[in-house]
């Protein structure tokens, strides 16, 4: 099996736009210069579909809940635009996360799209205060996914999410050695949580975290209307890796893809004779959520 990968992270702006049709337009024309850039996977960032309220009628656009139902009655067309596009340039997208309604109850959802079809979701596990106090966004069903590709295997864990050991610990103990987190996120302090959480994730498990962000100002939408933030490849500061464990980042607020090649081999050499054993170790230390159980399930890309 090849051990490499060329993944596009997005620093991603939430733009306006006149109807769909536009929409369609510019998310093509992203995932083209990505995949002209010879990237194999896309990661775009959490709620980077909220830029498709800006279609809507000002009632809905100023009102954060109808939101929700606007995008879901969106969803179908949503993932038939990137499922398309992903056939169509050969590339596995992982979708900007969307809004989305489930047996009554708001999820915030990552589509993930491959040349064969849908290949599956992640859901959020952890709110925000925001989107629990004021957006009526829920806790997901405590199901984890990991993507198997390939080149390797991967998980993704939405923003807050990667600010906790459990999900990315589990989802390595599958094979996961590749873990994505897509972000929106308004502040400084907010950026640095998500990417500290990205490097601890790197280093307890020996593997490659990737952070997306949205970035720049949408004042006409009162859910995202400021974005602060970077994309960041990390990994385990240890044998053949980065010294301090970053590969590589973009200055911040500027819009576009983060382009960089990832080689497998080297998360291998790492957790087998590393300086350190942090992923075998790590496996020692029992981790669960009070009153839920957390499963794994694979899907193929």
């Amino acid at each position: 099996m090849m051990q490499q990968v060329t993944i596009a992270s997005a620093q991603y702006p939430i733009t306006e736009h006149a109807d769909f049709l536009s929409w369609q337009q510019h998310t093509e024309n992203w995932v083209t210069d990505a995949a002209n850039r010879d990237a194999e996977l896309l990661l775009f960032p959490e709620y980077g579909a909220m830029e498709l309220v800006s279609i809507f009628e000002t009632e809905i656009r100023n009102d954060i809940r109808r939101q929700i139902h606007g995008l879901n009655a969106l969803k179908d067309d949503f993932c038939a635009t990137f499922e398309a596009l992903s056939r169509k340039c050969g590339v596995i997208i992982v979708a900007p996360s969307i809004p989305v309604i489930e047996r009554g109850r708001n999820l915030n959802r990552t589509f993930v799209f491959s040349p064969n079809g849908l290949a599956g979701y992640q859901d959020k596990f952890f709110m925000t205060r925001f989107e629990n106090e004021h957006w009526g966004v829920e806790s997901a069903p405590k199901q984890l996914t990991v993507f198997e590709a390939a080149w390797g295997q991967f998980g993704i864990q939405i923003c807050y999410d990667v600010e906790f050991p459990l999900g990315a610990q589990k989802m390595c103990e599958a094979g996961a050695k590749l873990i994505l987190a897509p972000s929106c996120t308004e502040t400084i302090r907010g950026a640095a949580r998500v990417h500290i959480g990205a490097r601890a994730r790197a280093l307890e498990n020996q593997v490659y975290t990737v952070v997306s962000q949205t970035v720049g100002e949408a004042l006409w939408s009162p859910a995202v209307d400021i974005n602060y933030g970077y994309a960041a490849f990390y990994t385990t500061p240890d044998k053949d890796m980065p010294e301090e464990g970053i590969i590589a980042s973009m200055p911040v607020q500027q819009e576009g893809w983060l382009v960089q090649k990832l080689d497998f081999s080297l998360v291998d050499e790492a957790r087998n004779d590393g300086h350190v054993f942090n992923f075998k170790d790590q496996a020692r230390v029992e981790m669960r959520m009070a009153g839920e159980e957390i499963s794994v399930i694979h899907r193929t890309t």
